[in-house]
């Protein structure tokens, strides 16, 4: 029996007519040039606003900045509050709970 016929035969009986036709459609969709231009583009960036470490609340620095919860963020506002403004952005690394890689890798979301 030819392929060509075989698919006739099966498109006949109408239940697995119908599975016959969803499967062809969702090969042609997987086969189609359009998948594949949609695999090889990489997520858009998410923009995320800079942050200043000056005047920013701890619930607000908590939610921006990678690797700081509520209480490093805290921590953050107090030293603020009893050292008083920071004088750069690696200053930040002085707060307890605070490393430099901590720093280094929410730098480009930082402002004074």
């Amino acid at each position: 029996m030819k392929l060509q016929q075989f698919i006739a035969s099966i498109t006949q009986l109408p239940t697995l007519a119908k599975l016959f036709s969803a499967l062809s459609f969702g090969l042609m969709l997987s086969l189609s040039p359009a998948s594949y231009a949609a695999k090889d583009k990489a997520p858009a960036p998410i923009a995320v606003a800079k942050i200043s470490i000056n005047q920013a609340s701890a619930e607000l620095l908590a939610e921006i900045l990678n690797g700081v919860g509520i209480k490093k963020a805290e921590a953050i506002v107090a030293y603020r509050k009893a050292n008083g403004k920071f004088k750069s952005i690696d200053d930040l690394a002085l707060v307890k709970g605070i490393g430099e890689k901590t720093v280094q890798k929410n730098r480009a979301n930082l402002t004074l």
